[in-house]
């Protein structure tokens, strides 16, 4: 009986692990989008850009996973419509702001919904915060002043909207895990798609002037955007998150901004300057220390669940 006990916490944690590992594939997929995302401004608007972006992945996931659509319900359709609006203001402030600032610096900020969320939970929740995520708010906003204020001490206006959309991404997180546990997560996640795609469809139409990309450079960025970032990220995200916990989504999802950091380095050769860094670094480590247990880390935590179950 007590090794039946032991094979069963070994599969539930095989489960989590393969969904972890999904969300640091999505992480980083998520850490190249902020390089297609500039691609793509060079020629396209902002919600024409999202249009594009998801309006295309939603057609190759639907034709790939038709067979679910066909058996969607209401429940389904109803979160789904949820999802992709909060989707739809996650990518808009992102999108718009990336044309005020720069690659490196939106990865690093957009990192903040990693403590947002905490804080979120315990401001609707009632779910006080933990020292630990105190102390992460600390050093990241100190990161924070390092990275982007200037020789004025002001933040550019590309730096307010991706904080904004840092928040907007904490609550995407957290409404994602409460709406991802009673529904098929991949059907979730394709209808999601549509709606963002469908918001910026609408909203190009009533600002903008929206048009196909006229440049191979701006299609290359629209395609890695639909099916890497879009298509495959964010239905990775709704499947991952079925089986794993809105921490450890934030967790892995801390990640993104040294992939960010990388991808800007490699191909547009961007740095930072040396407060820069620092700045960057202090982000990092504060959402790090808002998210990890350093005195019972997680497989410490596993590992002693193992063993009193196998010793009852």
């Amino acid at each position: 009986m007590n090794q039946f006990k032991l094979f069963g916490n070994l599969s539930r944690w095989n489960t989590q692990s393969k969904a972890d590992f999904m969300m640091l594939i999505v992480t980083m997929l998520w850490g190249s989008s902020y390089l297609f995302m500039q691609m793509g401004l060079d020629s396209l608007q902002a919600f024409n850009l999202i249009a594009l972006r998801f309006g295309i992945a939603f057609i190759l996931a639907g034709l790939i996973f038709y067979k679910r659509l066909i058996r969607i319900d209401f429940k389904t359709l109803f979160y789904g419509f949820i999802l992709g609006t909060i989707l739809f203001l996650v990518i808009s402030v992102v999108t718009i702001g990336l044309k005020f600032t720069t690659i490196s610096n939106t990865g690093f900020l957009f990192s903040l919904s990693v403590i947002f969320v905490p804080l979120l939970l315990a401001l609707f929740f009632k779910i006080k915060p933990e020292k630990k995520v105190i102390y992460g708010v600390t050093i990241a906003f100190i990161g924070i002043a390092l990275l982007t204020l200037n020789g004025e001490l002001k933040i550019n206006s590309g730096d307010y909207l991706i904080i904004l959309g840092a928040i907007f991404y904490a609550v995407q997180i957290i409404v994602t895990d409460k709406l991802t546990k009673n529904v098929d997560s991949i059907t979730l996640g394709i209808i999601q798609l549509g709606v963002t795609g469908a918001w910026g469809l609408l909203f190009s139409l009533f600002i903008e002037k929206p048009h196909l990309p006229s440049t191979t450079k701006s299609w290359i960025a629209i395609m890695a955007l639909s099916i890497l970032c879009s298509a495959i990220g964010f239905i990775g995200q709704a499947v991952a998150q079925k089986h794993t916990t809105a921490t450890h989504t934030g967790l892995i999802f801390s990640m993104e901004p040294v992939f960010a950091a990388i991808f800007a380095f490699i191909f547009v050769g961007e740095t930072l300057p040396g407060k820069g860094y620092i700045g960057a670094i202090l982000i990092l480590v504060g959402v790090l220390a808002a998210e990890f247990n350093f005195k019972n880390p997680f497989m410490r935590k596993r590992f002693n669940k193992t063993v009193d179950s196998s010793e009852a």
